[in-house]
Order: structure tokens, then sequence, then C-alpha cells
């Protein structure tokens, strides 16, 4: 009995030594971890939205937009047996992206070509009868019949044939491969999004006043924010019949790319058009902007809290923003530190 109750005892200190042990390991660990305090404020830079007086030059902004952007599907269903793209390939009009398995389709294009085989020579047989009047007309009619319908199969089956190599509608870039080597898919699968940036189109929203200084067809400079005053030759595509609530329209201006495709999608863009007259307006700084030119927000601090908050932007200078509705100048807004800042997030600021 006192055996037992030793081996008990030594058995309960060793399971506590360990579990010590583990703490202390545990202890250590967290100490040297880095864990990051949510309510610990973020320090940033501060402004108001200031009165500012854009000149004769009108710039609206804008994020630029692929001419076409498709996801390529496939007719037919099957094994890939063939993948002649990756993710990054340019391809062109007609080149082939994928290869089906067919084997099984040129076995029945085979098998058709045999009854189409037996079909004519039956015809044959019963034209000839007919002209001795030794078998029926109606007899010769089926015969007819049937080879007509063995020669629609064929083409039906040919057609199937064709669509076991799925080609590039257009020419461009694959943005997205969906399939590898040895997917089966079905009708409708998607294998890649195929992205054409040979044009791009630059999206912008003007105000009310503004909207009669563009025409359709109108040829117009373009400047994308990373190549400075570097200007693009731009034409007028399409402007909106409708205007949004701040009374805003979208004007659509088709750009050309260079042959290097220095322009891509996602890039900001701008539209300059020469006024008659300069127009003073609440701005801010646009490196205060947040979001894409489409969707503009800005972190306005409120109660110790940077909040995003949407506005509707108007034109620009390059390094103003004028705010058409959405801000006032007693507002406080984060004008550097963005980056490392979320939603409600505790905020401690220095005025610029």
């Amino acid at each position: 009995m006192k055996r037992v109750i030793i081996i008990i005892v030594i058995v309960a200190g060793l399971v506590a030594l360990a579990a010590m042990k583990l703490a202390s390991n545990k202890n250590k660990v967290e100490k040297k971890l880095y864990v990051h305090d949510a309510k610990a404020a973020v320090y940033v830079e501060s402004g108001h939205p200031e009165t500012h007086t854009f000149e004769d030059a009108l710039s609206f902004l804008g994020t630029f937009e692929p001419f076409r952007q498709n996801t390529i599907g496939s007719d037919a269903s099957g094994k890939i047996i063939r993948l002649a793209i990756e993710e990054g390939d340019r391809v062109s009009q007609g080149q082939l992206i994928a290869k089906i398995d067919d084997e099984m389709l040129r076995l029945q294009i085979e098998n058709a070509e045999i009854n189409i085989e037996g079909q004519t020579n039956d015809d044959q047989r019963y034209s000839n009868l007919q002209k001795e009047n030794a078998v029926a007309g109606v007899q010769v009619e089926k015969t007819k019949l049937g080879l007509r319908s063995a020669q629609v199969q064929k083409k039906q089956l040919q057609k199937q044939l064709r669509s076991t190599s799925i080609t590039a509608p257009f020419s461009g870039v694959v943005t997205k491969k969906m399939v590898d080597l040895g997917s089966v898919i079905g009708p409708g699968s998607p294998l890649i999004e195929l992205t054409d940036i040979s044009s791009l189109k630059l999206t912008v929203s003007v105000p009310e006043r503004d909207i009669l200084k563009f025409k359709l067809g109108q040829q117009v400079n373009v400047f994308v924010d990373i190549y400075g005053n570097t200007a693009f030759p731009g034409k007028v595509t399409n402007i909106n019949v409708q205007a949004d609530k701040a009374h805003n329209f979208k004007v659509q201006i088709t750009v050309k790319n260079t042959k290097d495709n220095q322009i891509m999608a996602g890039m900001y863009g701008s539209v300059k058009l020469k006024s008659s007259k300069s127009v003073t307006s609440l701005a801010i700084p646009r490196k205060a902007l947040v979001g894409s030119s489409k969707e503009p927000h800005v972190y306005v601090i409120r109660n110790g809290k940077a909040v995003l908050t949407p506005f509707t932007a108007g034109t620009s200078d390059g390094e103003f923003i004028q705010v058409v509705a959405g801000l006032t100048k007693n507002d406080v807004i984060v004008t550097k530190g963005q980056i490392n800042l979320q939603n409600n997030a505790p905020v401690t600021t220095k005025t610029k």
C-alpha cells in the first residue's frame, strides 16, 4: 500500500514540474512575440478642408479600366489534355488556349461516316428499284431522309469536335487562370480571364456646370498620375444622359495604349480641359484621398477616432480635389498615415 502511495506522489510531482515548465516556456515565448494593441492610438497628421481656387485648366479624376475583360469558358466537356497558357501570358486572337480530349468524338464521327456510306448505298439501290417500279416511293423517301439525318448528325459532331479546341476571341493578357492540365470541365466552365489593355477607358465624374464642355468624339488630353505631365491623346466615347444624386455626370474617355502598355488597368488618371474662368471651392489635398476616385473616401477624426467618410469629388488640379458634397470646412481629416488606419481606429494627431 505504501509503495502505491509513493508512486502516486512521484507521478503527481512529475506532472506538477512539467506544468510549471510549460507555463515558464509560454511566458518566455509571449514576451518575445509582438502583440498589437488594438486600443493604442495611431499617430497621424491632420488638417481641414480648405478653400482652393482651381485655375483655368479643369481636371477631372478617374480610374483606368480595360477596354475588354471577359471570362473565357468552354462549349465542350471532357478532360483538358493540353493547356497552352499561364497567367501573365500575352495571347493573340485565335491562339489556342486549351485542348479537350476528343478521341470519343472522332470515333463517333467515323461511325457517322460509315452510317452515311450505308445510307448512300441504300439510296442508290432504292432509286434504281423505283425506276423499275420494284419498290414503293415511300421507302425511297425514307431512305433519302435517313441519309440527310446522318449528314446532319455528322455536322453536329464536327462542331463539337471544333469546340474541343478553345481559342482566344480577342488579343489580350491572361489575368487569371481557373483550371489546370488534367482538369475535367463541362459546358460553360470558366477557363481564364482575358484582359485587353490595348486601349483603356477612363471614366470621370463631371459636375453639372461643366458637362457641356464635353462632346462625343471630342479629342482631349489624358494624364496618368505616375507619368506626371506626359499627355496621352484620348477621345470622348460616352456621356451619360442621367446624373447621379449629386448632379454629376459620368463621362468615358477611350485612350489608346502605347506599344509597351505603359498604362495599366486600375491606375489613376485625369482629363484636363481649358476653362474660361477659375473655380473657387472647398477642397482637400489629394494625398488625403482613400480608395478610388469613383468612390472617394477620407478619414474624418471624430471623438478621437478616424471615421472613414465618403464624399462627392469634383474637379482636380493634381494637388487638390474639389469637394462637392459630404465634407465641411470644420471637419478634421487625416492627411498622412492612412495606411495604418482602420475604420473607427483611435488616433493621436498632429495638425499641419
